[in-house]
């Protein structure tokens, strides 16, 4: 391999040139320029017109009480119709699950007076054909 000398290289001469007595004047030329552009000063504390703050707040606290207000209330107690419509439409939920579940206090309070004819019973009997399922229950 051929050894390389930077000395004896030709050297590329840098494209760029400064003007002449440019940095005599330099700092002259610098200095009427600032004089001649005025700084704008920024307060950091400014006056604010607060109303607007008062006003978004209020309006915040008005539409969150009613959110936070039904939040808040979720009572713990079952709807007794969305109850119904669960174990109705489960299928895995039969009769004998629901007696084993009950204690007695819930047997007192299921317990209805229903006065039924003999007669609404005979139709009921009469007309169905499915009597072995019904005696079988």
């Amino acid at each position: 391999m051929k050894t390389f000398k930077l000395d004896n290289e030709p050297k590329i001469e840098s494209g760029f040139k400064t003007p002449d007595h440019y940095f005599e004047n330099f700092s002259s030329k610098v200095m009427e320029k600032m004089a001649e552009d005025e700084i704008k000063v920024i307060p950091i504390f400014q006056k604010r017109n607060y109303v607007y703050f008062a006003v978004a707040a209020v309006l915040v606290i008005s539409l969150l009480v009613p959110a936070m207000y039904n939040w808040s209330t979720n009572s713990s107690e079952i709807d007794s119709v969305a109850l119904e419509n669960y174990i109705t439409y489960q299928s895995n939920v039969n009769q004998y699950d629901l007696i084993n579940n009950l204690g007695e206090e819930d047997i007192k309070n299921i317990k209805v007076n229903i006065a039924i004819e003999d007669k609404a019973i005979e139709d009921v009997l009469s007309l169905n054909s499915n009597l072995e399922n019904l005696i079988v229950e």
